[in-house]
């Protein structure tokens, strides 16, 4: 569980003007900053903006690019769209899980380095298969470009 900063939440409150307006800015920039909502963080923003735990998580479930788990420093997007799927994304996806050690049931690993995510499209077809991690897209995937990258990130990290 995320230590949660206070006074980081409040920083970013004031930017917002503690206006309960400006709800979902506020929990983009959250989550910018712990790659997940943390509850705990949820609870004081509605407090000191006065507004309802209920309101609060219901825009958070709302929308998906709200998240309330927690998410590795790398989050993996594997597409699995119509596109990517014909051209053998689930191949991709195997070779992703068997990298990093983790599966559907299993998204995320215990050091906080890798999450992996499923997702129905990436709007780049003509670049299928594609994997995103963070903002950064790879496209034509192979099994054998997939764990390389898994590789190439873990050196990164020095961790083998």
């Amino acid at each position: 569980m995320v230590k949660v900063d206070y006074k980081l939440i409040d920083e970013i409150l004031g930017r917002y003007d503690y206006d309960k307006g400006n709800i979902i800015a506020i929990m983009q920039a959250v989550q910018e900053e712990y790659r997940y909502l943390p509850q705990a963080a949820l609870e004081y923003i509605a407090e000191k903006i006065g507004v309802s735990m209920a309101k609060i998580f219901g825009v958070a479930t709302f929308y998906e690019n709200f998240s309330m788990d927690a998410k590795g420093k790398y989050v993996i997007k594997v597409c699995r769209g119509t596109a990517c799927h014909v051209r053998k994304s689930a191949n991709v996806l195997e070779a992703v899980y068997e990298a990093t050690g983790l599966n559907e049931d299993k998204p995320s690993t215990e050091d906080g380095l890798f999450t992996v995510e499923i997702v129905s499209c990436l709007g780049a077809c003509g670049l299928a298969p594609v994997v995103v991690v963070n903002d950064e897209v790879h496209s034509k995937m192979t099994p054998e470009k997939a764990q390389a990258l898994i590789s190439e990130l873990k050196e990164k990290e020095d961790v083998r």
